[in-house]
């Protein structure tokens, strides 16, 4: 099937055309790391390669043409500019990139502050970005992959996630995103009720 009208080297091009140089390191690595998850998680390689490599196409763009795309943030989206880029992104992936896959689409708007009920792949994409090994800090990557690895279990490394970003938005007294206390919450009774299961079956 194909996912867009560019091939890799195309979309490579691109990106190194519209983003920094670290930028364009880390999204190799989100590349490179979703294609090993998906292949873990029995997901299609292709669509990974192309998530992780566009997820954050938006990124380098200039404050004032984020500013054009403000009637698709959510209010909670909308008290950090950090967040931006992953709405927008699948915008630009689609009319840019000629992405045509909603799933792919779909892995980039939600993989900064997610949502409730992701599909296999975008927890892939999200974790991806998280644990990439060209630009992220050592110490968060190994908590994450920590959890993951214990009982191979996407949601467990979710949850880990989001326990890492409220506590450094309380160290640092920012608000945070309803949106934020609402995946934490769902992806703990997740991680409680697959606990339990496990209990029961021992």
């Amino acid at each position: 099937m194909i996912y867009t009208e560019l091939n890799i080297k195309e979309i490579k091009e691109k990106l190194q055309n519209c983003l920094t140089e670290e930028r364009y390191i880390h999204s190799v690595g989100v590349m490179e790391m979703a294609v090993e998850l998906a292949q873990r998680f029995n997901c299609d390689k292709d669509k990974a390669k192309i998530a992780g490599l566009l997820h954050d196409c938006a990124k380098c763009m200039k404050k004032e043409e984020f500013f054009k795309y403000d009637n698709l943030l959510l209010d909670c989206e909308k008290q950090s500019i950090k967040t931006w880029h992953a709405p927008i992104g699948a915008i630009i992936a689609k009319n840019e990139y000629g992405i045509k896959d909603e799933e792919i689409l779909s892995a980039i708007r939600w993989h900064t502050i997610g949502k409730t009920n992701m599909s296999v792949f975008e927890k892939i994409i999200f974790i991806a970005d998280k644990i990439e090994c060209k630009t992220r800090e050592k110490k968060m990557r190994e908590e994450i992959e920590s959890a993951l690895n214990i009982r191979n279990n996407l949601d467990d490394a979710m949850l880990t996630c989001f326990k890492i970003t409220i506590k450094s938005l309380i160290e640092r007294n920012l608000s945070i995103c309803f949106q934020t206390v609402e995946v934490y919450n769902d992806f703990i009774n997740s991680v409680l009720n697959n606990q339990n299961s496990d209990k029961m079956q021992n």
